[in-house]
């Protein structure tokens, strides 16, 4: 199981990312897929996730982030908008096998997690 997250970069406050995560090994229609995020002194945390047609997101990106998967391409993507300065952080794309949805942003139940993508707002 791998998986490969890019997509990130510096933009200005209010401007948009599409993070993308390449998987290989497994099929994402069979797992979830869960974005995380850590900025410099904080703990990782849960931002999305997505299966079985099922979408969560944390109240912080709530209603400024879309996640979406390409089962044909075998890869998931996180759209975000209106970025903010506290949306800095080391993104990561993750995965588990059979997770139930209440543990979605748990982040010690994910075995397989990418190399994360550095997102930067900043003006």
């Amino acid at each position: 199981v791998q998986l490969q997250a890019c997509g990130g970069g510096l933009v200005q406050p209010g401007g948009s990312l599409r993070l993308s995560c390449a998987a290989s090994g497994f099929d994402i229609d069979d797992y979830g897929i869960g974005w995380f995020r850590q900025a410099p002194g904080k703990e990782r945390e849960g931002v999305s996730f997505i299966n079985v047609g099922r979408k969560f997101y944390a109240d912080s990106v709530k209603g400024r982030s879309t996640i979406s998967r390409d089962n044909a391409k075998n890869a998931a993507y996180l759209q975000m908008n209106s970025l903010k300065p506290e949306d800095t952080a080391v993104y990561y794309c993750a995965t588990a096998p059979r997770l139930p949805f209440s543990l979605w942003c748990t982040t010690p139940y994910y075995p397989y997690w990418g190399q994360g993508t550095q997102v930067t707002v900043s003006s």
